[in-house]
């Protein structure tokens, strides 16, 4: 899979929104800790800027920009052959070359660099507010290889938005049990109860979530949520 692929399979600006909420209110509830999280999202990134993330851990990443723009996809796959890392520290030609300007603040943003300004991309795409599809470079990819960009393993729960498909991926990330009814009440963004949650992870509490619930921007819990 390519980010040509991708592109075809990426739901609305809206949907993908949601999709990112509620991968990261089940991190939330899986991995208390912060620092074991692979996906998050945060509500505030800037004004009338929110951003989704992924960190594997193993130096894989994406981060999704939502602003009244559209929305702007870069993902980096740091053993891809498509890496800046194997390309002199550029990004890989036709990546990043059609990125409209209204998107450039986002490409360009310090975040997005290692300490030697090389930009952590390998698979960019984005979404105007006024698109019906989603875009992206005219690239001359690798031969030779399955995953030139490392699209297969960055998005893998963005192009298969079953619960089943995150159900499989935290039962081997997090080596425990997930209840499937639980992960599709949260695809469904219904608010959280404490029964739900404990269903999850029995050491946590809604009260404990309270600031992740606030900063990913999902549902409120109903009042005497049990």
């Amino acid at each position: 899979m390519t980010v040509h692929d991708v592109a075809r399979r990426l739901p609305s600006i809206a949907d993908l929104r949601n999709l990112c909420r509620s991968l990261a209110m089940l991190d939330a509830i899986l991995s208390p800790g912060w620092e074991g999280r692979y996906y998050s999202f945060n509500a505030g990134w800037a004004d009338g800027e929110e951003m989704a993330s992924m960190r594997n851990g193993s130096g894989d990443e994406y981060s999704i920009v939502f602003s009244p723009a559209g929305a702007l996809v870069r993902g980096f796959g740091h053993e891809a052959p498509m890496s800046p890392y194997g390309n002199d520290g550029e990004p890989w030609p036709g990546v990043l070359d059609k990125v409209p300007e209204i998107f450039k603040p986002f490409v360009e943003e310090p975040a997005f660099t290692d300490e030697d300004d090389v930009p952590a991309v390998s698979a960019c795409l984005w979404r105007e507010a006024t698109d019906d599809r989603w875009r992206h470079g005219v690239i001359d990819f690798p031969t030779g290889w399955s995953d030139p960009d490392g699209a297969t393993g960055l998005f893998e729960l963005l192009v298969d938005r079953s619960p089943e498909a995150f159900q499989r991926f935290a039962e081997d990330y997090y080596e425990v049990p997930v209840a499937l009814e639980a992960v599709r009440d949260v695809y469904a963004l219904r608010p959280l109860s404490q029964k739900l949650v404990s269903s999850l992870n029995s050491e946590v509490t809604l009260a404990d979530l309270a600031e992740d619930i606030a900063g990913i921007g999902y549902p409120q819990p109903l009042r005497d949520a049990t």
